[in-house]
């Protein structure tokens, strides 16, 4: 599972370097590359045994309204499957990296299945987001709920 987050930058070319605990994960999973999709203004990046089961899950929903088939256009169709190097770095795709808007400083964030490649400005705004969303009673319940 992948866990934590972690501050880092992104080379001119492109290039992230991959946490080692994160790379243990990938490594584990017997494939030394990572699927990368985009969803919610960063990048998902899922072990290539998450990634079968995730497409399989897309694929065995009984019905596609039009809003799921535009979602499996983008979320499937603009995956790559990105391989990490000696030095433990995975290029990111020029349309993916500016789709996350990926600059200079960018922050990898464990979430158990996959982790999230965020700009350091898209993530600091989430932040934001995540302190309003806890000012709301609903939200408050919600986590209450899981016993936090």
């Amino acid at each position: 599972m992948f866990r934590g987050s972690s501050f880092h930058t992104i080379d001119p070319k492109g290039r992230i370097i991959i946490p080692a605990r994160f790379r243990d994960v990938i490594k584990a999973s017997g494939i030394d590359s990572i699927m990368i999709t985009r969803m919610d203004r960063c990048l998902f990046a899922y072990t290539h045994d998450q990634w079968g089961k995730l497409e399989q899950k897309i694929l065995d929903l009984p019905e596609k309204s039009e809003a799921m088939r535009r979602f499996q256009r983008t979320f499937i169709g603009g995956a790559h499957d990105c391989k990490c190097d000696a030095q433990g770095r995975v290029l990111i795709p020029p349309f993916l990296k500016q789709y996350s808007k990926l600059d200079k400083e960018i922050v990898l964030v464990g979430v158990t299945a996959r982790f999230e490649i965020w700009s350091r400005e898209n993530w600091d705004q989430e932040n934001e987001l995540m302190e309003k969303d806890l000012s709301d009673d609903q939200v408050r319940r919600e986590i209450a709920q899981l016993g936090i």
